[in-house]
Protein backbone atom coordinates (compact mmCIF):
# COMPACT_ATOMS: atom_id res chain seq x y z
CA UNK A 1 0.00 0.00 0.00
CA UNK A 2 2.78 2.52 0.67
CA UNK A 3 3.90 2.08 -2.95
CA UNK A 4 0.37 2.79 -4.16
CA UNK A 5 0.13 5.95 -2.05
CA UNK A 6 3.51 7.05 -3.32
CA UNK A 7 2.39 6.50 -6.92
CA UNK A 8 -0.82 8.47 -6.36
CA UNK A 9 1.13 11.34 -4.83
CA UNK A 10 3.49 11.37 -7.78
CA UNK A 11 0.56 11.37 -10.20
CA UNK A 12 -1.11 14.26 -8.38
CA UNK A 13 2.13 16.18 -8.30
CA UNK A 14 2.67 15.64 -12.03
CA UNK A 15 -0.92 16.72 -12.80
CA UNK A 16 -0.55 19.87 -10.69
CA UNK A 17 2.71 20.67 -12.45
CA UNK A 18 1.12 20.20 -15.89
CA UNK A 19 -1.83 22.42 -14.93
CA UNK A 20 0.38 25.22 -13.63
CA UNK A 21 2.64 25.12 -16.67
CA UNK A 22 -0.28 25.08 -19.10
CA UNK A 23 -1.72 28.23 -17.52
CA UNK A 24 1.73 29.85 -17.44
CA UNK A 25 2.36 29.25 -21.14
CA UNK A 26 -1.11 30.55 -22.00
CA UNK A 27 -0.66 33.73 -19.97
CA UNK A 28 2.87 34.35 -21.21
CA UNK A 29 1.62 34.00 -24.78
CA UNK A 30 -1.42 36.23 -24.27
CA UNK A 31 0.11 38.96 -22.08
CA UNK A 32 3.82 38.63 -22.65
CA UNK A 33 6.42 36.95 -20.48
CA UNK A 34 7.63 40.09 -18.67
CA UNK A 35 4.11 41.40 -18.08
CA UNK A 36 2.93 38.19 -16.38
CA UNK A 37 3.83 37.50 -12.75
CA UNK A 38 4.06 34.24 -10.87
CA UNK A 39 1.07 35.44 -8.83
CA UNK A 40 -0.91 35.78 -12.07
CA UNK A 41 -0.04 32.19 -12.94
CA UNK A 42 -0.99 30.96 -9.47
CA UNK A 43 -4.39 32.67 -9.62
CA UNK A 44 -5.11 31.23 -13.08
CA UNK A 45 -4.14 27.72 -11.95
CA UNK A 46 -6.11 27.98 -8.71
CA UNK A 47 -3.10 27.43 -6.46
CA UNK A 48 -0.96 29.57 -4.18
CA UNK A 49 2.26 31.25 -5.36
CA UNK A 50 4.09 29.01 -2.90
CA UNK A 51 2.75 25.96 -4.72
CA UNK A 52 3.97 27.36 -8.02
CA UNK A 53 7.46 27.88 -6.59
CA UNK A 54 7.42 24.38 -5.11
CA UNK A 55 7.03 22.96 -8.61
CA UNK A 56 8.93 25.65 -10.50
CA UNK A 57 11.67 27.33 -8.41
CA UNK A 58 12.08 30.20 -10.91
CA UNK A 59 9.81 31.99 -13.34
CA UNK A 60 11.96 30.76 -16.23
CA UNK A 61 11.32 27.16 -15.15
CA UNK A 62 7.63 27.64 -15.94
CA UNK A 63 8.63 27.61 -19.60
CA UNK A 64 11.80 25.55 -19.63
CA UNK A 65 10.94 22.54 -17.45
CA UNK A 66 9.98 19.54 -19.56
CA UNK A 67 10.49 15.79 -19.79
CA UNK A 68 12.45 15.85 -23.05
CA UNK A 69 15.77 14.97 -21.43
CA UNK A 70 14.31 11.97 -19.64
CA UNK A 71 12.64 10.68 -22.80
CA UNK A 72 15.82 11.05 -24.85
CA UNK A 73 17.96 9.36 -22.20
CA UNK A 74 15.51 6.44 -21.89
CA UNK A 75 15.52 5.85 -25.64
CA UNK A 76 19.31 6.04 -25.91
CA UNK A 77 19.73 3.61 -23.01
CA UNK A 78 17.34 1.19 -24.76
CA UNK A 79 19.15 1.42 -28.11
CA UNK A 80 21.82 -0.99 -29.29
CA UNK A 81 25.37 -0.03 -28.33
CA UNK A 82 26.53 -1.51 -31.64
CA UNK A 83 24.92 1.35 -33.57
CA UNK A 84 26.90 4.47 -34.50
CA UNK A 85 26.62 7.30 -31.96
CA UNK A 86 24.81 9.64 -34.33
CA UNK A 87 22.20 7.01 -35.18
CA UNK A 88 21.58 6.25 -31.49
CA UNK A 89 21.28 9.91 -30.53
CA UNK A 90 19.36 10.96 -33.62
CA UNK A 91 16.88 8.12 -33.27
CA UNK A 92 16.24 9.09 -29.66
CA UNK A 93 15.68 12.73 -30.59
CA UNK A 94 13.23 11.78 -33.35
CA UNK A 95 11.33 9.28 -31.18
CA UNK A 96 11.08 11.74 -28.29
CA UNK A 97 9.74 14.45 -30.59
CA UNK A 98 7.12 12.02 -31.87
CA UNK A 99 6.04 11.23 -28.31
CA UNK A 100 5.81 14.87 -27.26
CA UNK A 101 3.87 15.98 -30.35
CA UNK A 102 1.45 13.05 -30.45
CA UNK A 103 0.04 13.11 -26.97
CA UNK A 104 2.72 14.71 -24.85
CA UNK A 105 0.20 17.13 -23.34
CA UNK A 106 -2.92 15.25 -22.37
CA UNK A 107 -4.70 13.06 -24.90
CA UNK A 108 -5.00 15.68 -27.65
CA UNK A 109 -2.09 15.61 -30.16
CA UNK A 110 -2.97 19.10 -31.42
CA UNK A 111 -2.84 20.42 -27.86
CA UNK A 112 0.58 18.81 -27.47
CA UNK A 113 1.90 20.46 -30.62
CA UNK A 114 0.44 23.86 -29.79
CA UNK A 115 1.87 23.69 -26.27
CA UNK A 116 5.34 22.88 -27.61
CA UNK A 117 5.09 25.59 -30.25
CA UNK A 118 4.12 28.20 -27.67
CA UNK A 119 7.01 27.18 -25.41
CA UNK A 120 9.46 27.27 -28.32
CA UNK A 121 8.31 30.72 -29.45
CA UNK A 122 8.74 32.04 -25.91
CA UNK A 123 12.25 30.59 -25.68
CA UNK A 124 13.23 32.14 -29.00
CA UNK A 125 11.71 35.59 -28.38
CA UNK A 126 12.44 36.17 -24.67
CA UNK A 127 16.02 37.21 -23.80
CA UNK A 128 15.87 35.86 -20.22
CA UNK A 129 14.70 32.50 -21.52
CA UNK A 130 17.30 32.30 -24.29
CA UNK A 131 20.10 32.44 -21.72
CA UNK A 132 18.56 29.73 -19.56
CA UNK A 133 17.72 27.66 -22.63
CA UNK A 134 21.46 27.40 -23.33
CA UNK A 135 21.96 25.95 -19.85
CA UNK A 136 19.24 23.39 -20.61
CA UNK A 137 21.01 22.57 -23.87
CA UNK A 138 24.21 21.70 -22.03
CA UNK A 139 22.26 19.68 -19.47
CA UNK A 140 20.60 17.67 -22.25
CA UNK A 141 23.97 17.11 -23.90
CA UNK A 142 25.35 15.70 -20.66
CA UNK A 143 22.25 13.54 -20.15
CA UNK A 144 22.84 12.07 -23.61
CA UNK A 145 26.50 11.38 -22.86
CA UNK A 146 25.56 9.71 -19.56
CA UNK A 147 22.89 7.58 -21.27
CA UNK A 148 25.39 6.41 -23.88
CA UNK A 149 27.43 4.87 -21.09
CA UNK A 150 30.75 3.46 -22.17
CA UNK A 151 34.04 3.67 -20.37
CA UNK A 152 33.87 6.83 -18.27
CA UNK A 153 37.65 6.64 -17.74
CA UNK A 154 38.37 6.88 -21.48
CA UNK A 155 38.78 10.60 -22.36
CA UNK A 156 38.65 9.91 -26.09
CA UNK A 157 35.35 8.00 -25.84
CA UNK A 158 33.86 10.76 -23.71
CA UNK A 159 35.01 13.38 -26.22
CA UNK A 160 33.45 11.47 -29.10
CA UNK A 161 30.16 11.17 -27.23
CA UNK A 162 30.12 14.86 -26.36
CA UNK A 163 30.93 15.85 -29.95
CA UNK A 164 28.23 13.59 -31.39
CA UNK A 165 25.65 14.80 -28.87
CA UNK A 166 26.48 18.46 -29.51
CA UNK A 167 26.29 18.04 -33.27
CA UNK A 168 22.97 16.19 -33.11
CA UNK A 169 21.48 18.82 -30.82
CA UNK A 170 22.61 21.57 -33.20
CA UNK A 171 20.76 19.81 -36.02
CA UNK A 172 17.70 19.42 -33.82
CA UNK A 173 17.78 23.13 -32.92
CA UNK A 174 17.76 24.01 -36.63
CA UNK A 175 14.70 21.78 -37.08
CA UNK A 176 12.95 23.35 -34.08
CA UNK A 177 13.47 26.88 -35.41
CA UNK A 178 12.12 25.86 -38.83
CA UNK A 179 9.16 24.16 -37.14
CA UNK A 180 8.34 27.36 -35.24
CA UNK A 181 8.70 29.48 -38.38
CA UNK A 182 6.42 27.05 -40.22
CA UNK A 183 3.85 27.35 -37.41
CA UNK A 184 3.97 23.62 -36.82
CA UNK A 185 2.56 22.74 -40.23
CA UNK A 186 5.36 20.24 -40.85
CA UNK A 187 5.74 17.19 -38.62
CA UNK A 188 8.56 17.80 -36.15
CA UNK A 189 10.02 14.26 -36.13
CA UNK A 190 10.39 14.41 -39.91
CA UNK A 191 12.06 17.82 -39.74
CA UNK A 192 14.57 16.57 -37.16
CA UNK A 193 15.32 13.54 -39.35
CA UNK A 194 15.79 15.83 -42.34
CA UNK A 195 18.17 18.08 -40.41
CA UNK A 196 20.19 15.10 -39.17
CA UNK A 197 20.38 13.66 -42.69
CA UNK A 198 21.57 17.02 -44.03
CA UNK A 199 24.32 17.14 -41.41
CA UNK A 200 25.42 13.49 -41.34
CA UNK A 201 24.08 11.86 -44.50
CA UNK A 202 20.94 9.92 -45.36
CA UNK A 203 22.26 6.73 -43.79
CA UNK A 204 22.58 8.37 -40.37
CA UNK A 205 18.86 8.20 -39.57
CA UNK A 206 15.84 6.07 -40.34
CA UNK A 207 13.42 7.57 -42.80
CA UNK A 208 10.59 9.38 -41.02
CA UNK A 209 7.55 10.66 -42.87
CA UNK A 210 7.47 12.87 -45.97
CA UNK A 211 10.05 15.34 -44.61
CA UNK A 212 12.77 12.78 -43.92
Amino acid sequence: MPDQHSTLRAQRRAETQRTIQAHAIRLFTERGYDATTVTDVAEAAGVSPMTVYRHFPTKEDLVLVDRHGRLVAERIAASSASQPLVRRIGGALIDSAATLTSGGHGDDPAAGEQFLLARLRLMISTPALRARHLDNHYALQQAIVDALGGDATDPDAAFQAQAAAGACLAAMHTALVRWAEDDGRTELPGLIAKALAAAFGDDSVDRVGPEA
